[in-house]
């Protein structure tokens, strides 16, 4: 491990507790407001639990999220800078959200305090487990010795290499976000019609196709994953799911069986991502040619 840099991101990477132990990644809690009750958000549940906001979500609740504050960045950066050791921060996408323009500033101002550290703030262009992947690959550099340099210049050539598809079970959530009309919402409900969606080149969300079922769903998530993936039979590749862990192990298990695949991680949603997309989403990331739509 190369322990002379740290590697951040926040809780928006939707990465498992034990990849985090595993490769030392910093991950940034968020809040999230259920109801009327705030929570602070952990990759190891210890606040809210995936299962608890999701009940709550299905009951009704509305679920509100804030970015992380310029305060907590500069907290964050300037404990590990004051310990000699130098940040890559690895942001939630620019297209979704402003949280890597706030670092930024954040990191200006420090490194003028600083001049002898380095601090780099990469827009992933990644959201959930895309950007959890994109932190795993770049923890499994940082575990195998490699410098802060490299792991920068990895991060920042293959943020648009991180192919993003998944489905969502509950339109209303994307009917609220602009995704879709509220005729397209209602229809769709009615007719067990399950959008897939991906990340565009600029990091924003985009309507790609509309299958009927969740087993037409997965048969598509596969269909990309063969025809975009790069070398996908030597790939870890990285599964996620808000509240459907049987259609995540189920997605694994093919991918396995049919060798399409050298492993799989499973992750949960979080309450971040899991506010704007409900329960039922599943979705896989691996690294291929971005896009073919």
């Amino acid at each position: 491990m190369n322990d002379s840099y740290v590697i951040v991101s926040g809780a928006t990477g939707d990465m498992p507790q034990s990849v985090i132990e595993e490769y030392g990644i910093h991950v940034i809690p968020m809040t999230v407001r259920v109801g009327e009750q705030d929570y602070l958000y952990h990759p190891d549940e210890k606040e809210l639990t995936c299962k608890a906001f999701y009940t709550e979500l299905s009951a009704g609740a509305e679920a509100v999220t804030t970015q992380i504050t310029p305060i907590v960045f500069k907290e964050i950066f300037e404990t590990y800078l004051k310990a000699g050791k130098d940040v890559l921060y690895i942001a939630f996408s620019s297209g979704l959200s402003g949280t890597v323009n706030s670092a930024r500033l954040v990191a200006q101002e420090l490194l003028e305090d600083y001049p002898e550290r380095k601090i780099e703030c990469i827009d992933s262009l990644c959201a959930s487990i895309g950007e959890g992947f994109l932190v795993y690959l770049a923890g499994k550099l940082r575990k195998e010795g490699k410098s802060f340099e490299e792991v920068t210049a990895f991060v920042k050539e293959n943020c648009t290499k991180v192919c993003h598809w998944f489905s969502v079970d509950d339109l209303l959530h994307l009917k609220r976000g602009g995704r879709l009309s509220g005729f397209e919402a209602a229809v769709g409900t009615a007719l067990k019609i399950k959008p897939v969606l991906s990340v565009d080149r600029e990091g924003k969300l985009t309507v790609v196709a509309k299958v009927r079922g969740t087993k037409k769903g997965m048969e598509y998530l596969k269909e990309r994953l063969v025809n975009d993936g790069i070398d996908t039979a030597n790939q870890t590749v990285m599964v996620g799911h808000a509240d459907v862990p049987e259609i995540a192990e189920q997605l694994k298990e093919q991918l396995l069986a049919e060798g399409l695949v050298k492993d799989v991680i499973v992750s949960n949603v979080g309450p971040i991502i899991g506010t704007h997309v409900g329960s039922g989403m599943f979705a896989l990331v691996f690294l291929g040619e971005n896009y073919k739509f």
